[in-house]
């Protein structure tokens, strides 16, 4: 819960009557944080002192169901670990790739303690932390997947992405659909676990066959988009000087197309031009660009949706920067697992910087472009709250 500050939080364990006032603001506003049956009332069950932060911690009972549930505030890490705001600038530095042994250099402890801290931020749904409500969830996603190696095996980060944040993070051992649907699904298990009747109206994938099956097996009804980039740069790898900037003219021609009928016109131009002008390899990448048109077009059957990859690609980039400042995965493969999913975190909820924040003041985090709000200033704190139940909808 987002506590003003641990003054207002001992007012609150000292004053039942002021506890409950704030919980019931909490819920008002941001009943997203709070378990369905908290409608339904709740009584004071119980409290304990965390002896590693010197803290009293209080839990409730729903009345609705028995459970019982232990009110955190956000200025506390989880399971103790240390205060939010010792451990915020540490973690932050994490995204500039800063290795465990830098952060023991510049702010102490070992590097043992800033792993398990920074894993811990894996721990939540990715999904239910970054979107709170059902109705965000995008109906438009792009999807890729990036070679990786855990222990010196390659390995393949499966990678979903919407509205400018990671979204779902998997690993799969194999470029098979079976490997590759069992990375993508965790991202359909938690969109599921926000929304029962959740399903995607499209996704942007490259042309890799197992991709493409991977999500036909997990949404049947879903409309796949070939990525129009990928057939783009095919062709770029096979010309050079004027007569790459010449080919690339016409290709973006097609590309800027403003309905299916024209872009599969001007398609059909393209390749009785590169019929007549280009020869070899060359003029092969161009005419099948032609040949794969119905995949192409998909897109403007659908307003809104990806046509190419771009929007996934970007945050892949970071991604790759992370894993090689790290050497890589390493450990067991939950560790790895946890590692990629603390990445998304800190790439969802990390702050914008100083100069965007000035020329869009309105912008804050992706987070925020995303949900419309925050729940505090401070980003660190803004997931805690976030991950409230886990990330989970209970």
């Amino acid at each position: 819960m987002p506590f003003k500050s641990e003054q207002h939080y001992t007012e609150c364990l000292a004053e039942t009557g002021k506890f409950r006032k704030f919980l019931a603001q909490q819920f008002a506003q941001h009943p997203e944080l709070f378990p369905a049956a908290f409608s339904s009332g709740y009584q004071f069950h119980s409290q304990y002192r965390q002896k590693k932060q010197d803290l009293v911690l209080r839990r409730i009972k729903l009345k609705a169901t028995n459970k019982v549930f232990t009110i955190r505030p956000s200025f506390v890490f989880p399971y103790g670990a240390g205060r939010t705001d010792e451990l915020e600038k540490a973690l932050y530095l994490r995204r500039y790739g800063v290795p465990f042994d830098g952060l023991v250099y510049l702010l102490g402890r070992d590097a043992s303690f800033w792993q398990r801290v920074c894993l811990r931020l894996g721990r939540p749904s990715l999904l239910g932390a970054t979107i709170k409500d059902p109705e965000k969830l995008p109906a438009d996603l792009v999807a890729d997947e990036k070679i990786s190696w855990l222990n010196g095996q390659e390995v393949y980060v499966t990678t979903t992405a919407a509205a400018g944040c990671l979204l779902g993070v998997g690993l799969a051992d194999e470029t098979t659909a079976e490997a590759f649907q069992a990375g993508y699904g965790e991202f359909k298990q938690e969109a599921r676990q926000l929304s029962e009747t959740y399903a995607p109206k499209t996704v942007c994938t490259d042309g890799y066959q197992a991709t493409r099956l991977a999500w036909r097996q997990l949404f049947p009804q879903v409309a796949l988009i070939l990525c129009f980039l990928h057939g783009v740069l095919k062709v770029t790898e096979r010309c050079r000087g004027q007569l790459r900037r010449q080919v690339l003219e016409h290709i973006w021609n097609c590309y800027e197309a403003q309905s299916h009928r024209q872009f599969s016109q001007r398609l059909r131009r393209l390749s009785e031009w590169a019929r007549k002008k280009l020869s070899g390899h060359l003029q092969e990448m161009v005419i099948k660009l032609w040949g794969q048109r119905p995949r192409y077009a998909t897109a403007y059957d659908h307003p809104g949706a990806h046509r190419t990859t771009n929007a996934v690609d970007r945050l892949m980039n970071h991604q790759d920067r992370m894993l090689y400042a790290r050497d890589y995965l390493h450990g067991k493969r939950e560790t790895a697992r946890l590692a990629l999913r603390a990445m998304a975190v800190l790439w969802n909820f990390h702050p914008y910087t100083a100069r965007l924040c000035k020329e869009a003041p309105q912008r804050q985090s992706p987070f925020a472009d995303l949900n419309g709000f925050q729940y505090h200033e401070n980003w660190l704190h803004n997931f805690l709250i976030a991950a409230s139940m886990g990330g989970h909808k209970l």
